[in-house]
């Protein structure tokens, strides 16, 4: 039954799941389909973002017809862009590198040296994951089946400024039509924490190694 008066408790700010909140993985991975299963080892999270968050965007475009004498005789939609904005801020993550310069264009490690390559090569479709907490631990999971990074902000280097790149990931429709998804679920206080076994161990292990790499 739907709520019949006013609730507070609905009303929420999204923050960021512990351990990581926005992942990438190679077009075809299978997509969640609900806000806290495990996501697969090929989601690789992008670290940080900016204290923005994320901003999505799906508003619907419209044109209208008018019969002579000014009259609006008919209302239709044009496009419904779905895009999502957000500034990742681990400028030394190759994740995020590949996110912004593209996967081919990325190679080696920051411990033995790494190269990006800037060029026109057009990125690629990739599947997105955003992760969030919202009051009272519950989840929101947003999926996006095939999201190309179609924008990428200024890039400023300057001292007192963290480096940030700011991206635009435009949806596009799945097998089903469908842009993006949402999924939210109640859930526990343990639930809203990371899971020891999916990508954010991975990503631990992995700074790991380049630590102790680094110290050798």
């Amino acid at each position: 039954m739907a709520d019949a008066t006013n609730n507070s408790a609905n009303v929420s700010v999204g923050k960021p799941k512990v351990g990581g909140a926005i992942y990438r993985a190679p077009a075809g991975t299978a997509i969640p389909t609900d806000a806290k299963s495990a996501l697969a080892e090929t989601f690789l999270p992008v670290g940080y973002i900016s204290e923005d968050g994320v901003v999505n965007s799906n508003s619907p475009s419209s044109d209208s017809v008018k019969a002579w004498g000014g009259d609006t005789v008919l209302n239709y939609q044009t496009e419904k862009p779905d895009t999502f904005k957000f500034t990742m801020l681990e400028s030394l993550r190759d994740t995020v590198l590949k996110a912004v310069y593209g996967d081919s264009n990325v190679s080696g490690s920051l411990t033995a040296g790494m190269t990006v390559k800037a060029n026109s090569t057009e990125q690629v479709r990739c599947v997105w994951v955003i992760d969030m907490i919202l009051q009272g631990n519950n989840l929101k999971r947003i999926v996006i089946p095939a999201g190309k990074v179609t924008e990428v902000g200024d890039i400023t280097y300057a001292d007192g400024q963290p480096i940030g790149y700011e991206v635009t990931i435009s949806a596009e429709p799945d097998a089903s039509g469908n842009t993006h998804y949402e999924h939210l679920i109640t859930s526990t206080a343990s639930e809203a924490q990371p899971n020891a076994e999916g990508p954010q161990k991975a990503a631990v292990v992995a700074d790991a190694e380049n630590q102790q790499e680094a110290t050798v």
